[in-house]
């Protein structure tokens, strides 16, 4: 059978024939650049995939500034050698649910252009109240099409997840489910400024391409926005949404890997959200060749049928939390919770031992000083590194924080770059999945400017402090402050006779070539020489999630 080819499509209806990844050839209608008028008088314009045979259904809907339409050949040559195996139809935008998997499946699949991106008229905002609000309307709009049955569910991965959390915060009518899977919920902590750093590699990256794929477009321009507000104002507070206000049904899916970006975010989605009916999708593998996975899918399609559809398949008895518990690069093994975070966390502190740069789960009685200095460009890393080893299987999995006494010579601020990783009986550092393109990432990471060490005591805990990021407490010549570092969550086994280092040095700990497709931090404050104090009356120690088994 011959089958039909994105170019091929003109605007306006379209009878096609997808060649799909699962069910050989499918006939279906695509109703290309649709407008729908917003409420300031812009038009933005969406794609429509649906059945062949009339009737209503309901649908998938997903939104971004990528495009609209199919994924270039460019775009597929350039990501596919780093993200592992995507496999998807030839009419699936970057990123997007495949129409390929969904119509066949009996949903409609909608397809939006958020103002200023493919034909649709106006500037792009990235993550603003303004984008939430055309989202909202055409959440709206397709709620009540004659294709429609009233039932809408978004879906989509990256920035497609991103975009989820402001407009579900504003509860429209029609949205009946979502599917955020692996999507920043705070711009200002998770992608602009780590710990108060500001990031540079990734920023400028994504500013750049989305110049290229828009070129005749305005769009925001964040890395300058970074320069003008180095503080969480109202800026970055139109970009942070209030999670507490979201009340629909959701299935989140999060993963390990995205340290930097989507990690943090979407666990807090999933933590902060008011929804009865929410759902928790954890790995550790990579972000897109997950997210297309065959049995991804299908979980996908049963939350949608039972939220969307009204099917019966016994999906209120699904385990809130599905999890996997790494143990090295893709192995590792699936477990079921009740909650996140697991309420039978034994949360225990190994403490700083700067004579033999040790953790030890006792404090230590004498104070010691490690000193590192800081030496821009000399092609090696500054740094302390403490090691304990395990004498038993142990299972981390869950929030760390850090917490250090710290002070600099020739300099009234320090940057601490932090990270957590793995060592295995022949002292060999196991590598994990990082930030999806990167493949010799580490456990976990965390990172603070000293000068943003302000806590917001009210949503801090004894396991994640929680940075306020309005003002700068700036350091006197020689004193001595505490601090605490968010490490961002993770899940890793440690066998008996395995060992977990914490690094805690002056620049970045996970380089690589693709370095401007991970996050980066190449304007640091840092000079002089950094001094960690621990022992005695210096409590410096790291806090890890032992998880015990549920039976102990």
């Amino acid at each position: 059978m011959n089958y039909s080819h994105p170019n091929e499509t003109k605007p306006g209806l379209n009878e096609i024939v997808i060649k799909t990844v699962h069910y050989d050839f499918q006939k279906m209608i695509m109703e290309k650049d649709v407008p729908i008028k917003m409420r300031d008088g812009i038009t933005i314009y969406v794609n429509v995939f649906r059945p062949e045979k009339p009737g209503r259904y309901p649908v998938v809907i997903s939104a971004d500034i990528y495009g609209k339409d199919a994924l270039t050949s460019d775009t597929l040559t350039r990501f596919n050698s780093t993200v592992g195996v995507v496999q998807v139809s030839l009419f699936t935008p970057f990123e997007s649910p495949d129409p390929g998997f969904w119509v066949p499946n009996g949903y409609v699949v909608v397809k939006v252009a958020l103002r200023g991106s493919s034909n649709s008229e106006g500037a792009i905002c990235p993550i603003s109240s303004t984008e939430a609000k055309d989202y909202y309307e055409a959440i709206e709009w397709a709620g009540v099409q004659e294709w429609s049955n009233g039932n809408v569910g978004m879906n989509g991965v990256s920035y497609l997840a991103m975009v989820q959390w402001p407009v579900a915060a504003l509860n429209p009518i029609h949205l009946k489910a979502m599917i955020p899977w692996e999507g920043v919920s705070d711009m200002y902590r998770e992608w602009a400024f780590h710990g108060g750093i500001i990031e540079i590699a990734f920023n400028h990256y994504w500013y750049d391409f989305q110049k290229i794929r828009n070129p005749k477009r305005e769009i925001e321009n964040i890395p300058q926005r970074q320069k003008e507000h180095p503080l969480l104002d109202a800026y970055w507070e139109d970009k942070v949404p209030k999670l507490s206000k979201i009340q629909v049904p959701m299935y989140v899916g999060a993963s390990w890997s995205t340290q930097g970006l989507h990690n943090r975010g979407t666990l807090e989605g999933f933590r902060q959200s008011s929804s009865k009916n929410k759902w928790l999708e954890i790995h550790g593998r990579k972000e897109w060749e997950y997210y297309y996975a065959r049995e991804t899918l299908e979980r996908q399609k049963r939350f949608f049928d039972y939220f969307l559809k009204g099917v019966e398949n016994d999906w209120l008895d699904t385990p809130r939390v599905r999890l996997e518990v790494r143990e090295r690069f893709f192995e590792g093994k699936l477990r079921f919770e009740d909650e996140w975070p697991i309420a039978r966390t034994n949360y225990t502190k190994l403490y700083l031992d700067g004579k033999k740069m040790t953790l030890s789960p006792s404090p230590l009685k004498d104070e010691v000083k490690v000193t590192y200095k800081i030496e821009q460009g000399v092609g090696h890393k500054q740094s302390a590194a403490f090691d304990i080893l395990f004498d038993k299987d142990t299972e981390l999995t869950g929030y760390m924080k850090l917490r250090l006494w710290v002070s600099a010579i020739g300099s009234d601020d320090m940057d601490l770059f932090v990270g957590v990783k793995k060592f295995d009986r022949r002292d060999k550092e196991v590598l994990f999945p990082d930030f999806n393109h990167i493949e010799h990432g580490h456990v976990a990471s965390g990172w603070l400017r000293v000068s943003h060490r302000e806590l917001d005591e009210q949503r801090s805990t004894p396991y994640q402090p929680w940075l306020k990021h309005q003002r700068l407490l700036k350091l006197k010549e020689a004193e001595i402050v505490p601090v605490e570092i968010e490490i961002w969550p993770s899940s890793t086994l440690f066998r008996a006779g395995e060992s977990l280092r914490l690094v805690v040095q002056g620049d970045e700990i996970v380089t690589s070539s693709l370095m401007p497709l991970r996050c980066g931090h190449g304007e640091t404050v840092n000079k002089g020489k950094h001094i960690i104090y621990t022992g005695g009356t210096y409590d410096s120690h790291l806090l890890v999630p032992v998880i015990p088994h549920k039976d102990e």
